[in-house]
């Protein structure tokens, strides 16, 4: 499709920012062809970028909702033969449009050794409805390229990464060789949607406790492996297997989270002065590395060798890292439903930490949350965690108001959040089924839902889950009070309408949930409690955008390097039809 295009164009000379201005990096596809740098002042409400990808044609980065094309917010541009091109667009159903108000300023374009590199910078809240509004939560970055400065369909040069910009801790390389490998040997996966297999591995001798300060995923097969977990076993767990899982063999006792990674995810590296404890135990240590598979094309044949790198190092840091799971009980057996037909309900796990001290023979600390792992299935939209003290939420420990079910990162939250003694902790998790025709089920199965939050914090304490399940038997009692149908009903005649689905929503949430903590050596014990109401999510007062795009003084273009800014003019007559499908 021809792309007809009105530019006032400028010639002058580069104006480039610093690393220190910039100090943040990452490479948005996999053989690193496509590199963002940025950085940011929240106290002048400004984030610049910088843009580099090997191509000598047009470039394109952008901001979207879910990760699709479509509603996203983008900029594009490139170094033509003699001119430069750059404009702010919003897209609306696929199609680049421009932006009736320009918010982003181009501060340089270049295009030299077969890559181009586009700085520019906006406001971090924008007043205008068609940007995007950077928060403190993850954002999903969008990109495409072409191999000309024909405007155009990108093919298969395009891509999506989940970032959290605003509260980003760099990644840096291995300092030291030393890492065990956690991994799957040939397995073959079953020609079934779900499955789910479990190896326990004997840790080799490490002469002493160790920190794990790096996990990487080593991923065989992206199209099957959904999510993986390792745990640390108790000492009564004394030999290897290798099996499916939960079928009441050697290592279902092991479920002290040491590692979560899932579909969409990298590699983890923790704060400088965190680390996850491994050896060091008066006993041989065991870990059950757990691997679900989703099969959905049911190939049979498909052999796997999947795993968790975990990178450790003697030199042991300040504090040692624990992993809280808290959220719903994934159980399929207790009755929960998620209606069809529903576009956003929602369902609630509680986590009372008033109850950990009897679980603990040392006092109850004060637990410093640094970061969290969000997880839900297919129908998951959103994810919040609301930190409540005296009945009263103080904090969100997570937030994710635009949940992906393909980019699940474990999110660093930027600074500390304080989980203090005798504090609830309740996960909100917001589900999407208005194209389901029956029930949705909590299950294992990735056509069932989960709703859990993984919290990274320290100092490590023996508790491994908190999480809870509404009293069912409490839900039928208000049901038949109320004249409602019990949910047996509800599910056998299928009489789900707007009506009984908010119902539904608020009975779940009134009734008492029935809490369950464990701990390392897989004592648990329950409680009841309540579920208090979550605050509206946080948000950031819009800004104009103070900067304006100026001409700086001219000069003369040398060598085989081009570099261009200008001053960017469209009339209401301009028309840019530009096919830039995702």
């Amino acid at each position: 499709m021809i792309a007809r295009l009105l530019f006032l164009f400028l010639v002058w000379p580069s104006v480039t920012g610093t690393h220190e201005d910039m100090p943040f990096m990452e490479h948005l596809d996999m053989d690193n062809n496509v590199s963002l740098c940025w950085g940011f002042s929240e106290v002048q409400d400004t984030i610049t970028f910088q843009l580099t990808v090997k191509t000598t044609g047009w470039v394109g980065f952008g901001f979207s909702l879910n990760g699709e094309m479509n509603g996203a917010d983008i900029v594009i541009g490139g170094v033509g033969s003699n001119s430069i091109y750059f404009m702010d667009y919003h897209s609306v159903e696929q199609i680049p449009v421009v932006d009736k108000k320009q918010d982003y300023t181009l501060l340089s374009l270049t295009e030299q050794d077969g890559q181009t590199t586009m700085m520019f910078r906006r406001s971090i809240q924008s007043c205008d409805q068609d940007d995007f509004q950077i928060t403190n939560s993850p954002v999903k970055l969008i990109y495409a390229y072409g191999v000309s400065d024909d405007i155009g369909y990108h093919f298969n040069r395009r891509g999506v990464k989940e970032v959290n910009l605003l509260n980003y801790i760099p990644r840096s390389s291995p300092l030291d060789s030393n890492y065990l490998d956690f991994v799957m040997e040939n397995i073959t996966v079953p020609p079934q949607n779900t499955y789910y297999h479990c190896k326990v591995i004997k840790v080799p001798w490490l002469n002493g406790k160790k920190h794990i300060y790096r996990i990487e995923p080593l991923i065989q097969n992206l199209d099957l492996v959904h999510h993986m977990l390792l745990y640390s076993c108790p000492s009564s767990v004394n030999q290897t297997s290798d099996m499916t899982c939960y079928t009441g063999e050697n290592g279902e006792g092991c479920f002290r989270v040491v590692s979560a990674w899932a579909v969409g995810g990298e590699a983890m590296e923790l704060p400088e002065n965190t680390g996850i404890p491994i050896g060091g135990q008066d006993h041989e240590e065991f870990y059950r590395l757990e691997i679900h598979y989703n099969n959905l094309a049911q190939d049979a044949g498909r052999i796997d060798n999947s795993g968790l790198r975990l990178y450790y190092t003697a030199e042991l840091r300040k504090h040692d890292v624990g992993i809280l799971t808290t959220g719903l009980v994934t159980m399929s057996n207790w009755g929960y439903a998620i209606p069809p037909n529903a576009s956003d309900f929602h369902s609630y796990g509680l986590c009372s930490t008033s109850y950990f001290s009897n679980m603990l023979t040392e006092p109850v600390s004060d637990l410093s949350v640094f970061a969290v792992g969000l997880h839900t299935h297919l129908a998951g939209r959103k994810v919040r965690v609301g930190l409540f003290r005296n009945r009263e939420q103080v904090d969100f420990l997570g937030l994710n108001e635009n949940y992906s079910f393909e980019l699940q990162q474990v999110t660093n939250l930027g600074n500390i959040k304080t989980i203090k003694p005798g504090d609830d902790i309740v996960v909100e998790c917001t589900y999407d089924t208005i194209n389901r025709k029956d029930i949705t089920k909590l299950g294992l199965a990735t056509t069932d839902e989960m709703c859990l939050a993984f919290l990274f914090y320290y100092p490590a304490i023996s508790i491994t889950n908190c999480w809870s399940h509404p009293n069912m038997h409490a839900y039928n009692a208000m049901m038949v009070e109320t004249a409602i149908p019990i949910i047996e009903e509800m599910l056998n005649t299928k009489i789900w309408d707007q009506t009984s689905i908010e119902m539904h929503e608020a009975t779940m949430k009134k009734i008492p949930q029935i809490g369950f903590i464990s701990n390392d050596n897989s004592s648990y014990t329950y409680y009841e409690g309540e579920i208090s109401n979550m605050k509206a999510s946080p948000s950031r007062s819009c800004k104009s955008d103070p900067s304006v795009t100026t001409p700086l003084p001219p000069s003369a273009n040398t060598g085989t390097k081009r570099v261009i800014s200008l001053v960017l003019t469209a009339s209401a007559e301009i028309l840019l039809l530009i096919v830039w499908l995702m």
